[in-house]
């Protein structure tokens, strides 16, 4: 990896890009590199070179969730971290934490983004891709999913629903709002939907300790009573211009806002040993999060076929936060009284480009560039009438980062014969971060990654429907910004599974080669199955560490080695007509995912990457007759125990999600649906551990309620 300097970065982007640029007005005809979207029958899944597996609005809709992670959790091959309902983070691989790359559009989601705030509502189709493309970002090692917001429809289109969640825990009104129409030259969208819910709940942890001969000598249990409400709006709307020549200019935002309030008492009870600093612990929190985006993109196309476009984006995010806190010890005396302000603002620029082009003997041809810059700026400021505070901790912190990242890329989709086609690409990112803060001296870092990809399709000749894929990659996880600030947030009650966080400038990348290959049959429309392996051998790897400063547990992150992670996907979905032809309205959908990997640093057993979900499996079934609607979907996580050094561990326990709705369409504008999800009443669970040579094996154990949700939706047209 070496770094390059901008001006010759950008010197090379302009001279990659004039020879299309020059050809696109005057040379001879070609359709975009996604050139089989314009035959009869065309499938994204089957045809593509670059493997695509694309997840359609019915699809996302059907079940009526409250957020696009809900929905996920049915795709064959994805996982998410965390419960139903309760915010996660998406994995393919059964790797998340940075190694799944998602976008919004094509672009990565401002930093402090939750995707648990985004609807299914506002979603035209998600796009998953196994293997890294040239001009998407290569930081994904396990893959990409892109979540492509709703566009112009070709029609006008008035649709309204209103619905109602309710549960032991969840409970209020959704609302969304679809509203598009197109004339002669000009077209618009507008998709947005709001939420309002309050939840009430009870959550545990229990604490304990096994000294190194076998005795417990600490067991503390925690019951943490929640209450609170969230509110959340999501607007999205797209203007579209054609105008004459060819010239098309679309104008796309997309705005969040979202209003949070908990508050929570902690009551720990010790049953075994001392007890801790803050055994009665009450909180409130408020978060007000706000982001949006805009985008104005201009293309041409040419009478040839080629074709050019540009876009120049814009993006905001402003956060605020209040945190207040009133602890007592045993005795019932005040042991930390305190407050605390937090606020963060970021604000970027974007611009890409893209020119494609066809030329003889069956190449597609396209190049472009990438870039952006982000300013982040965050205050935090602490206040305590009562609680000591470790030595050299500051209080009122202020910090300010900038992160400029410029790309350029060629890709080339290359049809060898009818049978055989090839994609190679081949991207340069480089990447320079700049922090400084009141209490930690100012960091610069950079770095640059050079990515060839390859993917290849061959369908074999004379078996109709059969084919195989093959893909080469080189891929990257590039550093969060705040596992490189060397700044400390202090925890409460400090122990070796609850540590201070703090970051380490000295971070470097990780850089992974990949390789991935799969066979596809398709046998009718709508039905496949296929089985598809994978290997990544990743160098550098990040992991966290844990130690004791003296004075308090500190945890951080740290390059270890390397890694190495495979995997094996079955996938099948299919009508029931397909294989029976008086079979009813029945279609089938089926998947299940086997992962391991190994930390070389690490000894074993179980030297997993951290948190990886190592089986995962899903089955879904939909029905129709008539008017009416029916369908049920599983979906089961094995996780385990993870040995994440030497003497840190995780455990996650295994769950299982069974959802299921009914849809009854009155008429041609009305229709009503009932949802149900976690029917099985699966709770989360997981433990971090850590065993100390001196003092033993520390467990602190979670669990969360997870509830039976049942929401009604009445969906109309006009």
């Amino acid at each position: 990896m070496r770094k390059l300097p901008t001006h010759y970065t950008v010197s090379l982007l302009i001279v990659a890009n004039v020879p299309l640029l020059a050809a696109a007005q005057t040379g001879p005809g070609m359709p975009q590199v996604d050139i089989r979207g314009s035959a009869a029958g065309y499938d994204a899944r089957r045809d593509d070179t670059a493997t695509r597996i694309v997840i359609k609005r019915d699809e996302l809709t059907r079940y009526g969730d409250r957020s696009i992670l809900d929905a996920l959790r049915r795709v064959p091959g994805v996982t998410i971290d965390g419960s139903s309902g309760q915010g996660g983070t998406i994995q393919l691989r059964g790797l998340g934490a940075g190694y799944t790359q998602v976008l919004i559009n094509g672009e990565r989601a401002p930093g402090n983004f939750s995707f648990d705030t985004l609807s299914p509502e506002v979603v035209e189709r998600i796009e998953v891709l196994r293997a890294a493309t040239a001009d998407l970002s290569t930081q994904a090692v396990a893959g990409t999913v892109n979540i492509v917001l709703r566009h112009v429809a070709k029609t006008r289109e008035r649709e309204l629903k209103l619905g109602m969640l309710g549960s032991d825990v969840f409970r209020g009104p959704n609302a969304s709002l679809q509203l598009s129409d197109r004339r002669e030259g000009f077209a618009w969208s507008l998709a947005g939907d709001g939420v309002s819910e309050r939840f009430d709940r009870v959550n545990g942890m229990v604490l304990e300790n096994t000294e190194t001969d076998g005795a417990l000598d600490l067991l503390r249990t925690t019951a943490t009573d929640e209450r609170g409400r969230m509110r959340r709006l999501n607007l999205t709307p797209r203007l579209e211009w054609t105008l004459a020549g060819g010239d098309k200019i679309t104008s796309e935002t997309f705005v969040n806002v979202t209003r949070f309030r908990n508050r929570g008492h902690a009551l720990v009870t010790t049953l075994i040993g001392g007890p801790p600093p803050a055994p009665d612990l009450v909180t409130h929190y408020r978060a007000d999060d706000e982001t949006a985006r805009t985008d104005l993109r201009w293309s041409r196309g040419f009478p040839s076929g080629a074709s050019i476009e540009a876009k120049l984006g814009l993006t905001g995010e402003r956060s605020e936060n209040v945190g207040l806190r009133d602890g007592r010890d045993a005795a019932g005396n005040p042991e930390t009284d305190g407050r605390i302000d937090g606020a963060r603002r970021d604000r970027g620029i974007n611009s890409t480009g893209k020119a494609m082009r066809k030329l003889g003997s069956g190449h597609a041809l396209a190049t472009g560039w990438d870039g952006s810059v982000m300013w982040s700026d965050e205050t935090r400021i602490e206040q305590d009438r009562v609680r000591t505070f470790p030595s050299g901790l500051a209080l009122d912190e202020t910090f300010e980062a900038r992160v400029t990242r410029l790309a350029m890329y060629a890709q080339d989709e290359w049809d060898i014969t009818p049978h055989w086609s090839m994609y190679l690409g081949l991207r340069w990112e480089g990447i320079r971060t700049r922090a400084s803060g009141n209490s930690f001296a100012s960091t610069r870092s950079g770095s640059g990654v050079w990515s060839p990809v390859m993917q290849t399709l061959w369908k074999i000749p004379d078996r109709k429907g059969d084919q195989v894929r093959f893909a080469l990659t080189r891929t990257y996880k590039e550093p969060e910004i705040w596992n490189l600030l060397p700044r400390r947030q202090a925890f409460e009650n400090n122990s070796a599974t609850e540590a201070d966080f703090q970051g380490n400038p000295n971070l470097k990348p990780e850089l992974a080669w990949g390789v991935d290959a799969a066979y596809e049959h398709y046998w009718a429309e709508n039905a496949m199955v296929s089985i598809a392996t994978s290997l990544r051998r990743i160098d550098d790897y990040t992991s966290n560490r844990i130690y004791f400063d003296g004075y308090r547990w500190i945890f951080t992150p740290v390059n270890d080695g390397r890694a190495k992670t495979r995997s094996v996907e079955l996938e099948t979905k299919f009508p029931l007509k397909s294989l029976f032809a008086d079979a009813p309205e029945i279609d089938v959908r089926a998947g299940v995912a086997r992962h391991w990997s190994r930390v070389e640093s690490v000894p074993g057993p179980d030297n997993r990457l951290e948190r990886q979900t190592p089986l995962s499996a899903n089955l879904g079934i939909d029905y129709r007759r008539g008017a009416l609607t029916l369908g049920s979907s599983v979906a089961h996580k094995r996780n385990g125990l993870v040995r994440v050094t030497a003497n840190r561990g995780y455990y996650t326990a295994p769950r299982t999600d069974l959802d299921a709705y009914a849809a009854w369409r009155i008429d041609a504008k009305r229709l009503l649906r009932l949802s149900l999800a976690n029917l099985l009443r699966e709770n989360q669970g997981f433990e971090p551990s850590y065993a100390d040579p001196a003092t033993g094996l520390e467990k602190r154990r979670f669990y969360y309620a997870g509830p039976l949700r049942a929401t009604l939706t009445y969906q109309l047209a006009f």
